[in-house]
Formats: structure tokens, C-alpha cells, sequence
């Protein structure tokens, strides 16, 4: 272990490794195979840390579902359900042209035409919500 053979913790900070590294350098300036080992530690530990810092073991996915994933955010989410993608693109279709025809032909008393169709739009889409439901 590169630790032990420096003499130091896991949680040694990267002055405290160095600081190890020159005291034994020192130490044991005349005996050539301490030097290498201890280089060799010492080379090890740094390369670690470069290997940890490169590829953080912080997994940012699993971090973010464990923030929405409280126990507020479960209740509320329990309480609605995704629609399909099919009613998703309906709905967001049908509107998008209603926004299209409100800024393709303005009239000066306003939008009623358009207010008028969204709503009759709103209320189909509402009964088709409902119309599934009961079915189910």
C-alpha cells in the first residue's frame, strides 16, 4: 500500500504526501532502493488522485433523482399521472395552430373567434381525459 510506505492516511492532503515524500527522500538519501520505492508510492498516490479527480465516482443522475425524489415531491407527483405522447402532441398541436390563427388574423375587438375555439378545444380534450378514464 503506497500509503503505508509513506506513512501517511487516506485522508492525507496533497502537501501532507509531499511533505512525507521529502522527509523520507531525505532520510534515506544513500539507500537507493528505499528512494525508488518510495517515488514509486509516491507516483502511485498522485496518479490516484489524478484518476479521481479525471473521472468523479459523483454520479450527477442518481444525485438529481435523490433531490426530486423527496417525500413532498413523491406526494404531489402521485397525484398526477403523465398523459400519453399522443395526447401530448394533440393537444400541443391544436393550440399551437389557435396561436398561429391569433397572430395570422388579428381583429381589432380581440380574439374572441380563437378564445371561443380554445376553450371548445380545452373542454374536448377535458371529456376525452374523462371519456378514458371511465372506460378504464
Amino acid at each position: 500500500d503506497p500509503y503505508k510506505r509513506l506513512g501517511i492516511s487516506r485522508e492525507a492532503t496533497e502537501e501532507e504526501i509531499q511533505a512525507a515524500r521529502n522527509f523520507l527522500i531525505s532520510k534515506y538519501a544513500g539507500h537507493k532502493p528505499s528512494v525508488d520505492a518510495i517515488e514509486s508510492a509516491h507516483d502511485k498516490i498522485i496518479m490516484q488522485s489524478f484518476l479521481e479527480r479525471k473521472s468523479p465516482k459523483l454520479n450527477i443522475k442518481k444525485k438529481m433523482r435523490e433531490v426530486s425524489q423527496t417525500r413532498v415531491v413523491k406526494a404531489i407527483t402521485s397525484r398526477f399521472e403523465m398523459p400519453s405522447m399522443n395526447v401530448v402532441i394533440k393537444t400541443a398541436a391544436a393550440f399551437a395552430i389557435l396561436g398561429a390563427l391569433t397572430v395570422l388574423y388579428p381583429t381589432e375587438e380581440g380574439p374572441t373567434l380563437q378564445v371561443a375555439i380554445s376553450l371548445v378545444a380545452a373542454i374536448y380534450f377535458i371529456y376525452q381525459r374523462l371519456r378514458s378514464r371511465i372506460r378504464a
